[in-house]
């Protein structure tokens, strides 16, 4: 103990020297070099007590943000489920046997081509020898009607397929939209996540697309029959003009024919 107590008054004495060296004179020793040190390391943590005030009540806020975002709404089926209308297809009346097959296709759109043909009446062709007896005109205009009528039934056959195509799939797409409702209305916190309703938005997105298709494809339809009248409309028009121009034509030759018959009847005209 003694040879402690010694140890430690010679390095007390040393410490007390080397002060007295530095500053001549004894007592505590005062460093500025270390004061300023020690001042800045407390500043510095006094800013990181403050920084971690501030991050702890913004992760607070966050958390409360989050549990309040991750809350359902009460009885959701309740308030927002709704009823809407029912597909139905297509129905008819059979006495003649002719109209089956139409009601099947555009409710199906399957063997669409047999059943338009079935309830539309037959198309004939020109025998070669009558079209051979027509005049040029003539046979522009029997070929142009002809083809008004081609064109309308292709035209009929394509509306009806797509139609049919739309109604057949009816069934499937309002299963798909019912069970994204329910998913949508579901108090299931697996149903709920991030993740989760990404999912439901993105399915919402495409069956949303899928119903523009089928809208598109639709107008489609009704501007190609549209297209197809309007050629219809343009023939009759141009079909009465050509016969106008041709009235005229004839008119005037028959005009000169006759003035040139009367002029001779007069020049060769001698009294008895």
């Amino acid at each position: 103990m003694k040879q402690k107590a010694l140890a430690a008054m010679l390095v007390l004495g040393l410490f007390a020297g080397t002060a007295s060296a530095q500053f001549g004179f004894g007592g505590v020793v005062y460093d500025p070099a270390n004061y300023h040190n020690a001042v800045l390391r407390y500043f510095q943590l006094q800013q990181q007590l403050i920084q971690l005030k501030n991050s702890y009540a913004q992760l607070v806020a966050q958390y409360n943000l989050a549990i309040r975002m991750a809350k359902n709404l009460q009885n959701m089926p309740a308030r927002y489920r709704a009823l809407f209308s029912q597909w139905r297809n297509t129905a008819a009346r059979d006495v003649y046997g002719n109209t089956g097959a139409w009601t099947s296709g555009v409710n199906s759109g399957q063997s669409v081509g047999a059943g338009y043909e079935r309830a539309t009446t037959q198309l004939l062709e020109y025998d070669a020898g009558a079209l051979e007896r027509m005049t040029a005109a003539e046979q522009e205009r029997v070929k142009s009607q002809y083809a008004s009528v081609e064109l309308a039934d292709g035209a009929g056959t394509t509306a009806l397929s797509t139609i049919g195509s739309i109604r057949g799939n009816a069934p499937m797409i309002e299963s798909r939209i019912s069970n994204l409702e329910q998913d949508s209305l579901s108090d299931d916190p697996r149903l709920n996540t991030e993740v989760s309703v990404l999912n439901k938005i993105n399915a919402a997105s495409v069956l949303t697309l899928r119903t523009v298709q089928d809208s598109n494809k639709l107008l489609a339809s009704l501007v190609e029959q549209q297209t197809i009248l309007s050629k219809q409309q343009r023939e009759a028009i141009a079909n009465a003009i050509n016969a106008e121009i041709a009235r005229r034509r004839n008119l005037a030759g028959n005009m000169a024919q006759l003035t040139g018959t009367l002029t001779d009847s007069l020049e060769n005209f001698r009294m008895p």
